[in-house]
């Protein structure tokens, strides 16, 4: 990525306007910036570019004919949930404000524009958005199991090891943002350290603890195991033993021959005999092969 003289990483900034005037003095603007700056004339277009580059932030008009910037921004936010988006609009009625949060824009600046202030606020959001993917990729590093939300409840992002617990959720996404928003506002605020329990999670028992805020973003930890009935379940489904049904569920995580004997507390040399008797009764050739099969058995209702 190319290098500004702060040593920053250049911002890339797409602008959505059917306005040719409001495109080009924004294009000024930004480029006097030393920003990368990405022009379309209509939602269509913005979407199109967005797939092949990835801006750090949209500037958006919220008025604009055939795919208005509401739609866009939801079309948007779906496959991008953590690129920033801020509305230019000459809407200034509460319902249209917060019609663009809840597609969800970060922010929204009003035309005509002030150059300056719309420049200070996109910096924010794109220093916030940064900082907040820096935070997952070392939590994930990390292998921990962290989701990220906002005052109403809904999931931002997790990490990699949050989304297995999510994957167990069976009640619909708006309940367990319910559920969520209703602990942020009742007894986190009151208790910062309080675990929470929460239903509607498949053979696991999974409580929420507040960790603390990242800009506007709440960090939750989600802990919970569900090993062993997934154990039991390879143990009964499988010609496995106990021990070789928990050697098939670690190697389903991906994890190698050392990261299993070290979990099990055996040595590795046992976990490379376990699996040449696991794969002659799997009748597979591979770990691949054997992690097929577990993860079909695990993921089935």
């Amino acid at each position: 990525m190319t290098m500004n003289n702060s040593s920053e990483p250049t911002i890339t900034a797409l602008i959505v306007d059917d306005s040719p005037d409001s495109l080009g003095m924004l294009n000024q603007a930004l480029n006097s910036e030393g920003m990368t700056v990405l022009v379309a004339l209509g939602g269509k277009q913005a979407i199109n570019i967005i797939e092949q580059i990835t801006p750090d932030i949209v500037l958006l008009d919220a008025v604009m004919p055939e795919l208005d910037g509401f739609e866009t921004c939801r079309l948007i936010k779906e496959k991008n949930p953590n690129l920033p988006v801020i509305f230019m609009t000459g809407l200034t009625e509460t319902e249209d404000i917060v019609h663009g949060l809840e597609v969800g824009a970060v922010d929204y600046i009003t035309k005509p524009i002030n150059t300056t202030e719309a420049i200070a606020r996109l910096k924010v959001h794109v220093h916030n958005a940064r900082r907040q993917f820096s935070a997952k990729a070392a939590l994930d590093s990390a292998d921990q199991s962290i989701i990220a939300i906002d005052d109403s409840g809904i999931i931002l992002w997790s990490t990699t090891r949050a989304q297995e617990h999510l994957e167990q959720y069976e009640n619909d996404t708006a309940q367990l943002c319910s559920d969520l928003q209703q602990a942020l506002q009742q007894k986190w605020t009151i208790e910062t350290n309080a675990v929470i329990p929460l239903n509607g999670f498949h053979d696991a028992s999974v409580n929420v603890t507040y960790l603390n805020k990242l800009g506007s973003q709440h960090l939750l930890r989600l802990s919970g195991n569900s090993q062993p009935i997934n154990v039991a379940r390879l143990a009964e489904k499988l010609p496995v033993t106990q021990r070789e049904a928990e050697v098939l569920f670690w190697l389903s995580k991906g994890k190698s021959n050392w990261d299993i004997a070290t979990i099990l507390g055996i040595k590795p040399r046992t976990i490379n005999k376990h699996l040449e008797q696991v794969f002659k009764k799997l009748e597979v050739e591979n770990r691949t092969a054997a992690a097929a099969i577990v993860l079909e058995i695990i993921s089935a209702v």
